[in-house]
């Protein structure tokens, strides 16, 4: 009896840990917002079960009674609603909303449900939609008085932001160049004025300023500092073969970027200067960027290429020049230096042979000398024995 009992107990609670494993459930849920106009928000669900569960997104807007439920669907609110969903393993589901307006504030709400009656209108589901909710807030943007507003050809600049009416404590602030944070700038104060001073204005210095207050959400307002453009070349002396292609190089560099670029060849005292038209003779070649131009000079003539080039860079704040010097080179220039060592190889062989030549007569002579001189002392040694044998006989 007992045994029949135990048994029972253990396939009912075989079914229900089986039943809890099938039932949908929530591993990531939305998390509230707050968001300024023309921002853009996500929110994000994810959910297991078996069988994977469908997720759908829904929007709740005003209080009870008068709430308003709308289902949304990609592509709604005039394309600015966009649903990512990937249903692998487990159901994950991403809502994206675009360049929000105020009436996109409201509870957006993350349904699931694996149950196979759950959009059948007539039956009632085993297992309801589980859901998931998060709030969504679109503040308008605040006033934050900007001076200047604009710096235009200045050496030097103070910039200042001032806060009026932050729809949050402030927790610090800090300033941005060209979206780049500046540390020195960084403060965790509360205050709703804040300075930054650009000692020097160049094209180093220039661009977008942003002065950013740490609110919930952040905010921010923009300063811009113009400067003229520096103009500078890749290279400025560049050398080609005859009959080849060169290519000459200069880059931009500030804020705001060049606009229009032009090239010219300068005459020998650089008082002659003519425009180099693109497309001339199939001769010249020139492609521009914002910050780049380059000019390609084909089918090289010494006589003719050969010379000064101005690269000019225009931007609504003027415009800056540099110069590159072409060479052009005969194809032959490469086989002098091998002319070259050729020719030192052939002189060293001729000063050694002329040497060996003169050498050889004479090593010859002193070889005769040395031979006879050991001669006439043998004969002398030979004389002198001679006497000494004939004194003995005696």
């Amino acid at each position: 009896m007992r045994r029949k009992l135990f048994g029972v107990i253990l396939a009912v609670c075989i079914g229900w840990f089986q039943a809890e494993a099938l039932t949908a459930g929530f591993i990531k849920s939305p998390l509230s917002q707050m968001k300024l106009i023309e921002d853009r928000a996500e929110l994000d669900c994810e959910v297991i079960g078996n069988p994977i569960p469908e997720v759908q997104w829904w929007f709740i807007e005003g209080e009870e009674p008068n709430e308003m439920i709308t289902q949304l669907f990609d592509g709604a609110r005039e394309d600015r609603v966009r649903i990512n969903a990937t249903y692998i393993n487990h159901a994950t589901s991403t809502l994206v909303l675009t360049n929000l307006t105020l009436n996109d504030t409201g509870i957006y709400e993350c349904r699931a449900s694996n149950d196979p009656d759950r959009n059948d209108l007539r039956t009632p589901p085993k297992v309801k939609w589980i859901r998931s909710q998060a709030n969504v807030i679109v503040f308008e943007y605040p006033t934050i008085m900007t001076k200047p507003e604009v710096v235009n050809n200045q050496t030097s600049a103070v910039l200042s932001c001032n806060l009026t009416n932050p729809y949050s404590p402030i927790k610090g602030y800090y300033w941005t160049h060209n979206g780049k944070p500046i540390d020195k700038t960084k403060s965790t104060g509360s205050n709703d004025y804040t300075e930054h001073e650009i000692k020097k204005v160049d094209h180093l210095s220039s661009g977008i300023y942003a002065c950013v207050f740490k609110t919930e959400p952040e905010v921010n307002a923009t300063i811009e500092v113009k400067a003229l453009p520096h103009v500078a070349a890749y290279k400025h002396s560049e050398n080609a073969n005859e009959n080849d292609k060169a290519a000459l190089v200069c880059v931009s560099h500030g804020y705001p970027v060049t606009t229009d670029w032009s090239w010219y060849k300068l005459g020998d005292d650089e008082s002659e200067i003519v425009l180099i038209v693109n497309g001339t003779q199939d001769k010249y070649e020139i492609k521009n960027t914002p910050n780049k131009t380059t000019l390609y000079v084909k089918d090289l003539d010494m006589n003719k290429d050969m010379g000064l080039y101005q690269c000019q860079g225009n931007s609504e704040m003027g415009f800056a020049t540099d110069k590159i010097q072409l060479r052009v080179r005969s194809r032959l220039a490469a086989l002098w230096p091998f002319l070259g060592i050729v020719a030192e190889v052939i002189i060293l062989i001729t000063i050694i042979f002329i040497y060996e030549k003169r050498r050889k007569p004479d090593e010859i002579n002193d070889d005769d000398d040395s031979g006879s001189a050991p001669l006439k002392s043998n004969a002398a040694t030979n004389h002198k024995d001679k006497n000494v044998r004939q004194r003995n006989s005696n």
